[in-house]
């Protein structure tokens, strides 16, 4: 008997040193797995990129982004397209953003001056046309025939860069148009021509292209003056990281100069 009790207290430290090795026992508490590493934005794991764009913006950033998600597997790109203006105070206000692409810098500037974001790149450049339906009922040719009280016409509200864009060139060209309706971004206001709802509108030229002939575009000198520089950053405090400033490089590639003239942007 005796000699069965020795051989038990030489074996039981070495099977306790076992238990314990798997339970963590003395800790109070069972041993559990390590958590595996989330993943980093900054790292490059990001699977989101969230990109604030203009609303003029919304056919090339679409195609840009496919091409962005097919680069980098397991990456999805969401787009969020309005007014610029909207935009930008939506960023300053706290709304989850990695890259901010404006249509002027002065929307860009709140951003920036909200120390949001940081040294800016002018990628591309606008200009306006005079958008009219196909048929050009109202036979608009040129921008004074928008002065016509008989002639409805759309226009971006001032504060947008649309807006103010139209602003600038009517006032290189001295004339003053009365507006039936004052849209918050450029793609409402050319709808309201491919709707019959008015007789003419000022978007950019690109808008003009992308209706694909539901509309037809009429150039206008005073554009020259008003022709709007479009910046674009990564956020400052951009959740998705480098994966922001990836997207960023993609629009400034060649790449992405590509995709952006062929749908009539100019370069800066």
């Amino acid at each position: 008997m005796l000699r069965r009790l020795s051989r038990w207290a030489l074996a039981a430290p070495a099977a306790l040193a076992l238990v314990c090795g798997l339970t963590a026992c003395g800790s109070g508490t069972p041993a559990t797995p390590a958590a595996p590493a989330a993943a980093s934005g900054s790292s490059g794991g990001a699977t989101s990129v969230t990109v604030f764009a203009a609303a003029s913006l919304t056919g090339t950033f679409t195609e840009l982004g496919k091409e962005f998600e097919a680069a980098n597997p397991g990456t999805k790109v969401t787009f969020n397209f309005g007014s610029s203006a909207t935009l930008a105070q939506q960023i300053t206000q706290g709304a989850p953003a990695d890259v901010f692409a404006a249509a002027s810098p002065a929307t860009m500037k709140t951003v920036t001056d909200a120390s949001l974001a940081a040294a800016p790149v002018t990628f591309v450049r606008n200009r306006l046309q005079i958008a009219v339906p196909a048929a050009n009922p109202a036979g608009v040719d040129d921008l004074k025939d928008l002065t016509d009280p008989k002639v409805k016409v759309a226009l971006c509200a001032e504060q947008v860069p649309c807006g103010a864009a139209a602003a600038k060139a009517l006032e290189a060209a001295g004339l003053k148009v009365t507006p039936v309706t004052l849209e918050q971004d450029v793609k409402a206001t050319l709808t309201k021509v491919e709707l019959g709802e008015v007789d003419a509108a000022l978007v950019y030229r690109t808008d003009v292209l992308a209706s694909a002939g539901k509309v037809k575009g009429v150039d206008f000198p005073e554009a020259d003056k008003a022709i709007n520089d479009y910046p674009i950053a990564a956020l400052t405090k951009a959740p998705a990281g480098a994966s922001a400033q990836k997207f960023v490089d993609l629009v400034l590639s060649q790449q992405g100069k590509d995709v952006l003239t062929k749908a009539g942007f100019e370069a800066p």
